[in-house]
């Protein structure tokens, strides 16, 4: 029985190092071979695997990725939609139109003229919601992390905190951040909730190998813009939105194509949900 739950944790680690080569490189060509390669696993296997674990064939994972990266560039950006096409791996605009419009029955041009279109979730804006905010360079970061799928108001983030906490032990590794550090891979608005992917991790003060569930990478060091937000985590959505919608162009900033993250600066468990205070991260150029 052990070993086959260390089977699927070993799968999983290998389908987790193929998903973030792809997050990390949507604006090159992708060779399915070399994703085989990198996972590890056989390429008769390879595709069994990856859809077995995604839901769906890795091909299609690759193209919805890159069709949501695209809608969110465009309902949050004001770049050419050539250069929208271009970062995301198509060679021109009218590559990314065709498959958008097969996704959402809409051209990436009338989609961004049309802003009562909706793609994505309605938008909860709070125009009197004050944010401190800044621009940061914030160096690279090794992290050990455990991947959850779904919901993110339903996961279970302590006890996976907790677990990260206990490999520590089991490891006799220096100890992290004591802060949790959670990234976001997907846009809820965007992204079908059962799809939704979030790695919690801790911030270690060196390379920590990974074992079983719990990966480790290097997060590379780039420009953020940070937010801290005082309220409840129930909120959290509404003050997303009012980031993207007011505060990002008010700041003048391009978004770069990768995920936010937030940083949780006190316990849930002995803090009132009013005074909870959360760093949001959201890449920037």
């Amino acid at each position: 029985m052990q070993q086959k739950k260390t089977t699927q944790e070993e799968y999983q680690k290998c389908v987790n190092a193929v998903v973030d080569y792809i997050n990390l490189h949507l604006g090159e060509e992708i060779d399915l071979k070399s994703l085989a390669a990198i996972s590890h696993f056989s390429p008769f296997y390879f595709h069994r695997i990856m859809k077995a674990f995604l839901g769906e064939p890795i091909g299609t994972f690759i193209v919805r990725t890159r069709t949501e990266a695209a809608a969110r560039l465009l309902r949050y950006s004001d770049l050419p939609i050539a250069d929208i096409a271009y970062r995301i791996g198509y060679s021109s605009s009218s590559s990314l139109s065709k498959v958008f419009k097969q996704f959402y029955g809409i051209s990436p041009l009338e989609y961004r003229n049309n802003k009562n279109f909706v793609i994505m979730k309605p938008a909860i804006i709070r125009p009197e919601l004050e944010l401190k905010r800044e621009i940061r360079e914030v160096p690279a970061k090794n992290v050990i992390y455990i991947r959850l799928f779904g919901d993110y108001k339903l996961n279970d983030y302590c006890g996976t905190w907790m677990r990260l906490f206990q490999f520590i032990q089991e490891q006799k590794l220096p100890m992290g951040e004591v802060m949790p550090f959670c990234i976001y891979h997907d846009d809820p608005k965007v992204t079908p909730t059962e799809r939704l992917r979030t790695d919690v991790c801790m911030v270690m003060p060196e390379a920590v190998s990974p074992k079983g569930d719990v990966g480790s990478k290097q997060i590379p060091a780039g420009r953020y813009a940070i937010f801290l937000y005082k309220g409840s985590y129930e909120h959290l959505q509404a003050v997303y939105d009012t980031i993207y919608a007011k505060y990002i162009p008010e700041m003048e900033c391009t978004l770069r194509d990768e995920p936010s993250a937030e940083r949780y600066m006190n316990d849930p468990s002995t803090t009132a949900p009013e005074e909870l205070l959360t760093e949001i991260y959201i890449p920037v150029e």
